[in-house]
């Protein structure tokens, strides 16, 4: 059964957001912002926040110098993920992954069709580790960064979730690599 295990002590993650959007201002990056406010009231820090346009070589740049940076740990993105000319996000994203979590978008995906239905399918929600850093693509809705926050990372992103989580394979992720200092 999954459930928070409130024997074990809590860990804040560091955890950069970054909105992908040709529009949108920190002013009124109203998906930014409910990532943000989720991230500090789940008790994480949110070590940085950036927006950038619908352009595979500014997301990989930002994202890049995210994973470079030892002390963030997770970085989630919102928008550029639908089907449109200039969503990009997927495809700038997945040429940084070391290694892509497929179930994060399959289960995105899962939780999206119990409210929206097949409209899910415009969905290309995706995440992957890279240089020891988690990376979780959103959608650009609040809902969508709702869903994804409230029903997945919440819970992935506490150590004390069980059975297991992302957290605590955060010491692991670069085996056999030179370790992150930080």
């Amino acid at each position: 059964m999954d459930r928070i295990d409130e024997s074990r002590p809590f860990k804040p993650v560091n955890i950069a957001v970054l909105t992908i959007s040709d529009t949108r201002t920190l002013a009124d990056d109203k998906s930014g912002d409910t990532l943000a406010e989720r991230v500090n009231g789940a008790g994480h820090h949110l070590a940085d926040r950036a927006i950038v346009t619908d352009d595979v070589d500014q997301i990989r740049r930002r994202v890049t110098s995210w994973i470079e940076d030892p002390a963030i740990e997770v970085v989630i993105t919102t928008g550029g993920t639908g089907v449109t000319g200039r969503d990009v996000t997927p495809e700038a994203l997945k040429g940084l992954f070391e290694k892509e979590i497929e179930g994060f978008g399959e289960t995105f995906r899962w939780i999206s069709f119990q409210k929206i239905g097949t409209s899910t399918m415009q969905s290309r929600a995706v995440a992957g580790v890279a240089g020891g850093t988690y990376i979780f693509g959103l959608p650009g809705s609040p809902g969508a960064c709702r869903d994804g926050w409230d029903e997945i990372l919440k819970y992935q992103l506490d150590i004390r979730y069980r059975p297991c989580n992302f957290a605590e394979l955060l010491p692991r992720l670069n085996e056999g690599k030179t370790p992150r200092s930080g």
